[in-house]
């Protein structure tokens, strides 16, 4: 898979044997099948472009979506706080538009696998074919309630963003690895306290929740100072463990 970058800084997917068309121009199809990753290539209207190769950021900026995702200061969290290598094996639900399994599935690589529930059918449509695009084949998105049951055990980490995630925890425990995380994404406090309290008592370890904050500085000719902006609460993270 390629991607066209134009002269904003501007994102698109590019489709095989297709026409390219922005308001910046059209870049014939032929033209864009010939480019290498790295190369520039004109519009007809003379804006220069250039071809790269998508990484999951790029990708997860411009693929489909129709909910909201997990942002990076999110998952970046989940990702380090769990430690997730190659080879794991990772339950993921709901998977949504598929932003947070592709990061699971990127980092697990091909020895592992990753398995994404999700209720909505519409919505593990969307998923499937962003992965497919992707060019991504350890993730499994799977249309079905998790509540309904885990099909999967041996795993190293469990993600739950759910309306009432503790309603499976016990099933979570039974799933998990020794020394494997349970992680719930929770808009609200009151969920995350619920999952705190119902992990303890299930006999869960390292049980702590996180709210993570991100601010940029900018850089001026007059000096450095923090952004008047920036990406505050987007939800909490609960982690626990199974020792």
């Amino acid at each position: 898979m390629k991607m066209i970058l134009d002269e904003r800084g501007k994102k698109y997917v590019l489709k095989p044997g297709e026409d390219f068309q922005s308001d910046l121009g059209i870049v014939k199809a032929d033209v864009l099948d010939n480019a290498e990753v790295g190369d520039k290539v004109k519009s007809h209207l003379d804006h220069t472009f250039k071809i790269m190769k998508p990484n999951i950021n790029d990708f997860i900026d411009i693929m489909d979506r129709r909910c909201s995702i997990l942002i990076q200061k999110d998952i970046g969290q989940v990702l380090a706080h769990s430690g997730l290598g190659a080879g794991c094996r990772v339950v993921d639900a709901g998977t949504g538009a598929g932003a947070i399994a592709l990061n699971f599935g990127n980092v697990v690589g091909p020895e592992g696998d990753v398995y994404t529930y999700e209720i909505r059918e519409d919505f593990a449509e969307v998923a499937q074919r962003n992965i497919d695009r992707f060019g991504i084949t350890n993730i499994h998105v799977k249309n079905k309630n998790i509540k309904d049951g885990i099909d999967e055990d041996n795993l190293d980490l469990v993600f739950l963003d759910l309306p009432k995630p503790f309603e499976i925890f016990e099933e979570v425990m039974e799933s998990l690895n020794v020394g494997g995380w349970l992680c719930v994404y929770a808009p609200y406090i009151d969920q995350a306290e619920t999952s705190y309290r119902v992990a303890k008592k299930l006999g869960f370890y390292d049980i702590e929740i996180f709210e993570t904050l991100e601010r940029g500085l900018e850089v001026r000719t007059q000096g450095v100072r923090p952004k008047t902006r920036m990406v505050g609460h987007s939800g909490y993270l609960m982690f626990a463990r199974k020792l």
